[in-house]
């Protein structure tokens, strides 16, 4: 099985699939990437992104029959410090280091389904060496077992001892786990349906009779699709409002490009509108010059005194400059 951790999102919920061996140091895996341990560094780098959107909720889907108990611890811290509501969810056989993982949900959020096999056991190691780093190697396991019994209590209201003796069954190896034993012992809050519509199952005591059970199991599907087309729905009103505001904006700059326009314009006509008058000859004016292209200044006849006749000829051309100025009054 390939190993790997995807994220995916849809709609309002980020969807985190943890498959495979967790946490082999890559320096021990296969040179193609694809066939890749899924380690903590890689997962880290999902976690950032989940950030980056902001998930109000998340869901963990856990395929994976453990591993690097180290790793595993990372990604439990990893998960409890995401602002956002977590659920876990185990398929399979869930082991090991994954059990781990399962434990960083939100109260009553850590699901299990009803096909699958769950596995707490003593941690254990391959280590060459002397007596000294051996030893060494051991206490280390002992405070992992207590480290790991201290979990698996914080979160199911059990004491440590309890998951500390079960861990210890078998010579250490643990021993498998129904979904419904796993539920009582308090390492999962719920069963569900195989976890594909989503829907509980309820434990013995709170079983439903038949005829009340099924309507039970439609109604919770329908509810989910439900939420989802509503959720689906929502997105795209806000985008059709906004694109209306956006619409209405540009109409409200337009109006106002085009009355400042017109301002600008109608400022330029009065503006320019003395300097027309100025330039414009008067009635009068017109009048006059027309008549001059009809008539000359009047003939003067020569005076019985020839001395006379310059003085006369010069009167009479200084009052047709006087005619002159009084028609470019008018």
């Amino acid at each position: 099985m390939q190993t790997k951790i995807t994220i995916r999102n849809e709609a309002h919920t980020c969807y985190i699939d943890i498959e495979g061996t967790i946490g082999v140091p890559e320096q021990h895996q296969f040179e193609n990437a694809s066939t890749r341990i899924a380690t903590f560094d890689r997962f880290r780098e999902e976690v950032a992104r989940i950030a980056e959107i902001a998930a109000t909720k998340v869901v963990v889907n856990i395929r994976s029959t453990g591993g690097d108990v180290n790793d595993a611890l990372l990604i439990y811290d990893a998960l409890m410090s995401l602002d956002a509501h977590i659920t876990t969810r185990c398929y399979g056989y869930t082991a090991s280091a994954a059990t781990i993982i399962a434990q960083a949900a939100n109260d009553g959020c850590r699901e299990i389904s009803s096909n699958a096999m769950y596995l707490i056991h003593k941690s254990t190691c391959s280590i060459e060496g002397n007596a000294s780093s051996l030893d060494a190697r051991a206490d280390l396991l002992r405070k992992t077992d207590e480290r790991l019994a201290s979990l698996y209590a914080l979160h199911s209201g059990r004491d440590a001892q309890y998951f500390a003796d079960l861990m210890a069954e078998n010579d250490g190896e643990g021993r498998w786990l129904t979904a419904e034993q796993t539920v009582e012992a308090g390492l999962a809050d719920r069963i569900t349906d195989s976890l594909i519509t989503g829907v509980l199952v309820p434990e013995a005591e709170d079983t439903l009779p038949q005829d009340t059970a099924m309507p039970e199991v439609v109604n919770s599907a329908a509810s989910e699709i439900i939420r989802y087309l509503l959720g689906r729905l929502a997105c795209r009103i806000e985008e059709w409002l906004e694109h209306l505001h956006e619409k209405h904006i540009a109409k409200r700059e337009a109006k106002r490009a085009e009355k400042q326009a017109q301002h600008d314009e109608e400022s330029l006509q009065e503006e320019s509108l003395p300097q027309a008058v100025a330039q414009t000859p008067s009635h009068s004016t017109i009048l006059f010059e027309e008549g001059q292209r009809r008539y000359t200044s009047s003939q003067v006849k020569p005076a019985e005194d020839p001395s006379m006749n310059q003085p006369l000829l010069r009167g009479n051309d200084e009052a047709y400059a006087d005619d002159a100025k009084a028609f470019g009054r008018y």
